[in-house]
This record gives structure tokens, C-alpha cells and sequence, in this order.
């Protein structure tokens, strides 16, 4: 039975009371879930007519943490996904899609075809290309039933904020503001604040031997024998110089990671490739470049949500470096999970792929 107080259990084994925003979005999530079954008890119309769930706010106030929780005990036919890799495959899509009179909407139902529940965690807009794209896609979503819910750090009204293109998205938010549960996670604590430090440290500074011999000590932990030798490889389509490359851990410089003209693709390719990716020669000073800061936001990003390791040598710490600068989207988000991926608590694949490697044969 898909109910509140299973979901409170699953995040009471986690150490977490839901704080009262947090009990909105599981009651709002559990009549999502269950408004198909609530129609064939004849409940009300309302919940029926419940189109999805929005959830808002500062880092690391539980919105993932609450929304995964609900969305692994359901058991309707469902997909959750970052949105950076709902567009590339969107995209990719659509490059190969007969011409025709509405080749997103029919790409979009294609994409649908079989998904009871939908969720896009971090959802955000900030070019217009992309309203475009997931103006027609909400329309087609809703239009066949499909459940939604949204983790964002905007308000839906700071969607696309750019003044300049605000208004063309206006029909959307006001969709979304009709049709969905917003809820407004509004709670003092970051989750992702406050963790026991990991055993192994995970970031370094300054760029001198210490740093250097505890990078080797990483790649070899995970990689035994395998040799420490420049290689070029690819991300997506596009060259990549690396220090080394095992069957785990990527080893490259941050120039060649993100001073290099490289954008989501580029860290999508990479995430599914190593379950672990060591950032080498971070000169903070770089990060004063728009441009530079939003690829590691990106980069940071991207390996958060796939659960990969990250480990970062640079010149000043890292997060005293970020804190502070301006130019790019979703700053204080990429501070936030900073911080947890420093922390004991933050388990990523390249921990399974150890432990995995550690049973008896």
C-alpha cells in the first residue's frame, strides 16, 4: 500500500522527520500516485484531476530526498532523470524525427509512451530553445494522463527568468501553476550541511607533492596496476587529454575538463563512462569566467546525480573559491552538494564497484 506513513518509515530509516513541508509534498505525492486508483473509489474530483507535484526551494531542504523516497516505493511503471539528460535525449530524438507538421509533439509522445510517472529532478529554464521544448512537452504529458513531479530550486513564477523571453513561458507556468501541487520547501536546515567528513578525503589543496601522491594513492586504490599514462579519449564526439584512464577513475586536468569549450553533453558521456572522475590543477582564479564556472557547475552537477565519485586538486580550497562568485545558474545548489560529497554519508557507485571488488570469488 502506497501511503503517507510508508513513506515516513522509509525516511525515518534514513534519520529523517519529515518537517511540515516536507509532510505536504509526501500527502501531495501520495494522491498523485494514487489519484487513478482514487477515481475507481469515487473520491473526489480533485484528486483525480491532480495533473503533478512541484517542489521548490533553497539546497538541500529534502526535495530529492522526499520526492526518491516516494518515487522508489511506487510501484506504477515510472522513470525519474536529471533534466540535462531528458534534453540530450530529447534532442537526439528529434534529429532523427521525419519532418513534419509537429515533430516535438510526436517525439514527445514517443518518449512517453508506457511512463505512468515521470520525474525530473533540478528541473529549471533558462534558454529559451528549451521552453520551447518543454512547453509542448508538458502539454503532450498532460494531455495523455502522465503523473509529473518536479524538483526545482526556482518557484515556477522564476522560470526562465530573462526578461527578455519571460513572457513567451508565462503559458506554461501558469499550466503548471493550475495544474500542479506547488509546495515551497521553505526549512532552515541543508541536508547536505553539517555530515561527518569522509575517512578518505576526497578534495585537496594546495597543487604540491601531498596533493599529488594523494591523487596516485586514489587512482591506484581503485585502479591496482593499472599504469599512470596520458591518453586522449572521447566525450562526446569531442577529444578529451587525460592523465589516465582506468576501467573506474578518469584522471584530467580541470583546463582540459572545463576551460576547454565543452558543455552537459561532454559530462553526461564521462558520468556513464567512470564511476569515479579525479579533477587535477584547478587554478581558482579560472573560475572568474563565466563560462568556466558554469561547466564546473555542470560537471558537479551531473556526477552528483549519478551518484559518481569526485575528487578535486586545486590550487585554494574549492568551496571557499565558489563562495562568492557570481555569473552562472544554481551557484548555492553546487555548494550544497559539495558538501555532502566531502561527507561520509554520500555513497557513490565507485564505492559499490570496491566493495564488489572485495567479495570472495
Amino acid at each position: 500500500m502506497f501511503d503517507e506513513a510508508q513513506i515516513t518509515r522509509a525516511l525515518a530509516a534514513r534519520g529523517i522527520t519529515p518537517d511540515p513541508r516536507q509532510r505536504d509534498a509526501i500527502e501531495a505525492l501520495v494522491t498523485l500516485v494514487g489519484a487513478d486508483e482514487a477515481r475507481h473509489r469515487n473520491r473526489s474530483r480533485a484528486a483525480s484531476a491532480l495533473q503533478g507535484v512541484y517542489c521548490h526551494g533553497l539546497p538541500g531542504r529534502g526535495k530529492s530526498l522526499v520526492v526518491d523516497t516516494a518515487f522508489e516505493l511506487a510501484t506504477c511503471s515510472k522513470r525519474r532523470l536529471h533534466f540535462h539528460e531528458f534534453l540530450r535525449e530529447m534532442n537526439r530524438r528529434l534529429v532523427s524525427e521525419p519532418r513534419g507538421d509537429d515533430r516535438l509533439g510526436s517525439v514527445s509522445r514517443q518518449w512517453l509512451d508506457g511512463i505512468e510517472l515521470l520525474c525530473f529532478d533540478e528541473f529549471h529554464v533558462h534558454d529559451i530553445a528549451d521552453a520551447f521544448l518543454m512547453a509542448r512537452f508538458l502539454d503532450t504529458a498532460i494531455s495523455q494522463g502522465t503523473r509529473i513531479v518536479l524538483t526545482s530550486n526556482y518557484a515556477p513564477d522564476a522560470l526562465l527568468p530573462d526578461p527578455e523571453f519571460h513572457e513567451r513561458f508565462l503559458p506554461t507556468i501558469g499550466q503548471i501553476k493550475r495544474g500542479f501541487t506547488v509546495i515551497h520547501f521553505d526549512g532552515a536546515r541543508d541536508y547536505r550541511f553539517g555530515g561527518e567528513q569522509a575517512q578518505v578525503p576526497r578534495f585537496f589543496s594546495p597543487l604540491d607533492s601531498s596533493s599529488r601522491d594523494a591523487l596516485r594513492r586514489i587512482f591506484a586504490m581503485h585502479e591496482g596496476d593499472q599504469s599512470v599514462e596520458p591518453v586522449t579519449l572521447s566525450a562526446a564526439g569531442r577529444p578529451l587529454a587525460a592523465r589516465a584512464a582506468g576501467a573506474c577513475v578518469l584522471w584530467a586536468d580541470f583546463d582540459d575538463l572545463c576551460l576547454a569549450s565543452r558543455s552537459h553533453l561532454d559530462y553526461l558521456d564521462l558520468a556513464e563512462q567512470w564511476s569515479g572522475l579525479i579533477v587535477d590543477h584547478l587554478r581558482t582564479e579560472r573560475l572568474a569566467k563565466p563560462q568556466v564556472l558554469q561547466r564546473l557547475i555542470w560537471l558537479i552537477d551531473i556526477f552528483y546525480d549519478r551518484k559518481r565519485a569526485l575528487f578535486i586538486a586545486s590550487d585554494h580550497p574549492v568551496e571557499a573559491a565558489l563562495s562568492g562568485l557570481e555569473g552562472a545558474h544554481d551557484l548555492s545548489r553546487t555548494l550544497s552538494r559539495l558538501a555532502e560529497m566531502q561527507s561520509r554519508a554520500y555513497r557513490s557507485t565507485l564505492d559499490d564497484v570496491g566493495d564488489m571488488s572485495n567479495q570472495p570469488a
